[in-house]
């Protein structure tokens, strides 16, 4: 893929970034879905993969890394804004910081368990689909899309649960987040393959490219080969 992007690409990158913005923002508030206590933003950041599953397939692992580090920066860039926000002085007659802070307020840790979780889960999601097309010779695409979620979903949810809250949660309990957040995004992708197809199949026709990019560099700090 030449580096002029369709507006195929930009939509899907689009997405990703916004998915991945919004459910770091979500995820504030906790939700209880049959018992299980998770953070709401687990309703969409699951879509992330979804979408790194599809840009990754269609576009191959240079264009992916290349979004990946993009939503990185752009997550950066809205913590950033919101931090700053919450410095500036409030108008006399606003009595809404207390609840700014409380919803929009990050700590430090938590911002470096996302932060490091969302790399590695999302490189690994990334590396594993493409490694598993090349192998697989593009076929059986609910294989990889699975495979690379059940791996890239695993570490992410257990880093960032254990960096954001070890020391704070007796240790039956954290076990149980990681398993429980890991077990809810992988059948959430599960479910949305017949979803995916389609959409790979589509973009694919539209775009007129399969990528599988026997020679492209896998390290992830890499983005101009």
């Amino acid at each position: 893929m030449s580096n002029k992007y369709s507006i195929w690409f930009v939509s899907i990158a689009g997405l990703f970034i916004t998915s991945l913005i919004t459910a770091n923002i979500a995820a504030v508030k906790l939700v209880d879905i049959w018992g299980f206590i998770m953070p709401a933003g687990i309703v969409i950041f699951p879509i992330s993969y979804i979408v790194g599953d599809i840009l990754t397939e269609v576009y191959g692992f240079r264009n992916a890394r290349r979004v990946i580090w993009l939503g990185f920066f752009c997550n950066l860039v809205a913590v950033a804004g919101i931090v700053a926000g919450q410095l500036l002085p409030s108008a006399n007659f606003w009595d809404g910081q207390a609840a700014y802070e409380r919803i929009l307020g990050y700590t430090p840790r938590l911002l470096f368990a996302s932060f490091i979780a969302y790399l590695i889960g999302e490189f690994l999601n990334a590396y594993i689909l493409d490694r598993m097309k090349k192998l697989t010779k593009g076929r059986w695409l609910w294989s990889r899309t699975i495979t690379s979620t059940v791996v890239g979903q695993g570490f992410d949810s257990l880093i960032f649960i254990v960096i954001a809250f070890a020391g704070t949660m007796a240790t039956n309990d954290l076990v149980l987040a990681v398993i429980t957040q890991w077990l809810f995004k992988t059948l959430y992708e599960s479910l949305a393959t017949p979803l995916t197809y389609l959409t790979v199949n589509f973009i694919k026709r539209q775009e007129g490219i399969d990528a599988i990019n026997a020679n492209t560099q896998l390290n992830p700090l890499i983005t101009t080969d």
